[in-house]
């Protein structure tokens, strides 16, 4: 069970798959996504993000083809990324979405599993094997209003509900981002903490990389976590975020979530007996 009372439909585990003698080497890697997968908190000094697709595809030894964009949602993956993955004709492919869609007041689990189905199935069709990442609580995180909080919460269960319906119906390798040594340490995250640090994208290229080599794929330089040409935020930063951009995000997000916390409870959530949630985690909300 989870701390919301539903139980996860695949079950975990801490160890990442026995590597098999590589069979296939992936010569080119399409990234979909949202911030995250665009590199957003892994700054250069020179300017833009490198990130999650960028250390996995050095690992690999493959071209990156990065179709991902900040604030992308699942049904943008599917109508906005896919078709240019598709024409990269990837051997390997990465998604990391859905975070935006439990912020907001349309969340539909159901829309969001046939969309997260299709852009599965359609690269797996081309021949790519594609991973997908389970969700962190990230109240742990990013700390906000407890009635915040339980919302999203909430969502987070439902959003990785669909996910495992996902891997259960396609085979889809997967890494389970709440289960990652290290996921909840401050340093494991960038100074907005909304996004990974420079250690959190190589923990998480670390984890695709540990993934694709359990499906037999080549990975002749495994990511290294010693970081390494990034660009580190000092003190300065930190308030600088908090006053410009993190106060003003969490008033606006809060504006979406907060008046469909109490929808959230009524319609989505059922108490048993025990306490416990009683909640089809794919029903509309």
């Amino acid at each position: 069970m989870t701390a919301l009372g539903i139980e996860r439909s695949t079950p975990p585990t801490l160890d990442p798959p026995s590597p098999l003698p590589p069979t296939w080497t992936a010569r080119t890697l399409a990234v979909l996504g949202d911030s995250t997968t665009v590199g957003i908190g892994d700054p250069l000094p020179g300017g833009g993000w490198r990130g999650v697709g960028v250390l996995l595809a050095a690992a690999l030894g493959a071209e990156v083809h990065n179709a991902s964009a900040p604030g992308a949602r699942i049904g943008d993956v599917r109508a906005k990324q896919l078709p240019l993955a598709l024409a990269a004709e990837p051997e390997a492919a990465v998604v990391i979405a859905g975070m935006n869609d439990t912020l907001r007041s349309d969340f539909d689990p159901v829309a969001m599993r046939a969309d997260l189905a299709h852009v599965v199935t359609s690269l797996q069709a081309r021949g790519a094997v594609v991973v997908l990442v389970r969700f962190h609580d990230h109240a742990r995180v990013f700390r906000m209003p407890a009635s915040l909080r339980r919302a999203l919460r909430t969502r987070i269960t439902r959003l990785n509900a669909v996910i495992d319906a996902v891997v259960a119906d396609t085979g889809a390798p997967l890494v389970d981002l709440d289960l990652v040594p290290g996921a909840y340490d401050p340093v494991t995250w960038s100074v907005d903490r909304l996004h990974p640090s420079e250690l959190g994208h190589r923990m998480l290229a670390k984890g695709f990389a540990e993934q694709l080599a359990g499906r037999g794929c080549a990975v002749p330089t495994p990511v290294s976590l010693v970081c390494e040409g990034g660009l580190r935020a000092g003190p300065l930063a930190h308030v600088a975020w908090l006053l410009l951009k993190g106060i003003p995000w969490l008033c606006k997000r809060g504006g979406d979530l907060v008046p469909h916390a109490l929808g959230i409870m009524l319609r989505g959530r059922r108490h048993s007996p025990c306490g416990q949630l009683d909640v089809d985690p794919l029903a509309h909300p």
